[in-house]
């Protein structure tokens, strides 16, 4: 799992703002020039790239409601902010996509089995190069999103479009062959084609989306700069029990620490609040809780979380 470096949690929300509204837009614009294409055309092909910017557009609605409702401060009833709501848009996002599979199979298999003819292939043809070109457009912009920030819903809407991409190269090649070669039945297995891609590309989305439900740890890369940021300061000492998390925009994180216990509790609260400050400026996102033990003299700590901490370190 990517981490956010330097980033105020106000400049990221701005960014994932703004990507998802370029991509309803997108999925708006697609929809509307595809339903008129494949009206003209009949292409099997077309409508399973139709069907699959429909659900892109339903899928882009709910990940552009998603991300502004995790930003939302924490509250009496969610204490620990709103940042899954990221993670409930993309299994919205794979479950759509498996819908979207299943309607173009079914499509495409009563199309080989009764081929039809196109009609106004040079429409569709011009429909599928202009949904090809916006499609390409906005997976770059969410691409450089994603490079500054940790979505998981804008990293499931790319997962989409990059399925959509791909769904838009092989109908149009299908489209093309039924149009110039006289194949239709090549119209029909582009179709399924798409439709594999498109589960493909769902069981990505379910992946990731479920790591975030389910409180999957940040990566060893992240977990040894959160190590090497406590412990730049020499009084602070061995770091363990440490537990982190991704909610949506934001991380949360807890450890123990070793301190002399010499120190008064004034001292000690200084070095962790100083410790806090370290991982802010890495992890601005982050919400932290940091419990503070006297080195060699701390009581071994009750719980099933503390036990299962214990025996995993035997």
């Amino acid at each position: 799992m990517s981490t956010i470096h330097g980033m105020a949690a106000a400049e990221t929300a701005a960014l994932t703002r703004r990507v998802t509204l370029l991509s309803v837009a997108t999925a708006t614009i697609l929809v509307t020039i595809k339903v008129a294409a494949w009206l003209a055309s009949g292409s099997v092909a077309l409508l399973a790239s139709m069907a699959d910017s429909g659900l892109d557009l339903v899928a882009s609605l709910a990940t552009f409601f998603a991300v502004r409702y995790a930003v939302a401060p924490p509250d009496a009833e969610h204490r620990f902010g709103h940042g899954k709501a990221e993670a409930f848009a993309s299994l919205v996002q794979g479950g759509l996509v498996f819908a979207s599979a299943a309607l173009i199979a079914r499509e495409a298999v009563g199309h080989l089995l009764e081929p039809q003819p196109l009609k106004s292939e040079g429409w569709a043809i011009v429909v599928m190069l202009v949904s090809t070109a916006l499609t390409g457009l906005l997976i770059v912009a969410q691409t450089r999103v994603l490079r500054q920030t940790s979505s998981v819903a804008v990293s499931g809407d790319r997962a989409h479009y990059a399925s959509d991409l791909a769904s838009n190269v092989i109908a149009l090649a299908g489209i093309g062959a039924s149009a110039w070669l006289g194949l239709n039945g090549l119209d029909a297995i582009s179709a399924l084609i798409v439709a594999a891609l498109l589960l493909w590309g769902a069981v990505g989305v379910f992946r990731e989306a479920s790591g975030q439900l389910m409180d999957h740890e940040l990566s060893d890369e992240a977990r040894a700069t959160i190590v090497q940021l406590m412990t730049q300061d020499r009084r602070l000492t061995d770091v363990h029990q440490l537990r982190t998390r991704a909610s949506g925009p934001f991380i949360h994180m807890q450890m123990h620490v070793d301190l002399d216990p010499e120190l008064t509790l004034e001292s000690a609260h200084e070095v962790i609040v100083a410790a806090e400050k370290r991982l802010l400026e890495v992890f601005p996102s982050a919400d932290i809780i940091i419990h503070a033990d006297p080195r060699g003299r701390a009581e071994p700590h009750g719980g099933a979380f503390a036990e299962a901490a214990r025996a995993q370190a035997q």
